[in-house]
């Protein structure tokens, strides 16, 4: 085998990751998006590729005289529309489902249900206020590279927690994609942790430890309200772990 053939499943990995989480137009050979859970340890990559756009918009609007509240909210827009808005929606229905409800089986219904209640109206201004504060803060300071390295080890705990956590719905995004294994799982905390330490350096460690904090609330609160993790739960993880590694590295 040649060394091009050993590099086809990594290149069809992170092409299969970019294609899952964000909405850029990937071009993919046919079947290379059931690698599912086998290309988790390339979502970092994805994540990269999402903060980069959201620090480059920033930057952009800073270096045409807008304030960084501005540049902030030109950020969040950018992500938001490179990613679809998956992630946020997965915060809004856990919100919902896991304070909606007072049993598994209804929490998972509601979750299910493509309407957005008060709790998950709540959570996403919440969020987007937190990151729009946070976001402010650091492009008024310059550390737009905050932007890129909590975009992209925000990616990793997703795999983690599909690894680590049994499906609770049995169907869906998170089922589909299938669970990844531990050394896939492992790939994606390894990799997001160097790619991060290139913008982050000695803060990196800080920056890890609020990500690890933050994803093992989420997922003693999953495992609590459904017994597991379904596709929202993973996008509530990344939600809360990139604000938290926000706030926390905010000026």
């Amino acid at each position: 085998m040649t060394g091009n053939d050993n590099d086809r499943p990594r290149l069809a990995d992170v092409k299969a990751a970019v294609g899952l989480l964000t909405r850029l137009p990937v071009p993919m050979r046919p079947n290379t998006s059931m690698r599912g859970g086998a290309a988790a340890w390339a979502w970092p990559l994805a994540g990269l590729t999402i903060g980069a756009l959201g620090a480059l918009a920033g930057s952009l609007a800073l270096a045409v005289g807008l304030g960084a509240g501005p540049a902030a909210g030109l950020c969040i827009l950018v992500q938001v529309v490179t990613t679809g808005a998956m992630h946020e929606d997965g915060l809004a229905d856990v919100a919902d489902g896991f304070w909606g409800g007072w049993t598994r089986a209804r929490r998972l219904e509601i979750m299910k249900d493509s309407r957005i209640g008060t709790y998950g109206v709540l959570a996403l201004v919440l969020a987007v206020l937190l990151r729009w504060l946070a976001l402010t803060a650091l492009f008024g300071s310059g550390q737009w590279q905050v932007v890129i390295a909590a975009a992209t080890l925000s990616r990793a705990p997703m795999a983690v927690l599909m690894a680590a956590l049994p499906n609770a719905r049995g169907a869906g995004l998170s089922h589909a994609v299938g669970r990844p294994s531990a050394a896939a799982a492992g790939g994606a905390v390894a990799l997001a942790f160097g790619l991060a330490t290139l913008f982050l350096e000695k803060d990196v460690l800080y920056a890890s430890l609020v990500a690890v904090l933050a994803t093992f609330a989420v997922a003693l609160v999953a495992r609590s309200k459904i017994g597991g993790q379904t596709g929202d739960v993973l996008g509530a993880a990344q939600q809360v772990s990139e604000i938290a590694m926000l706030l926390m590295l905010a000026p």
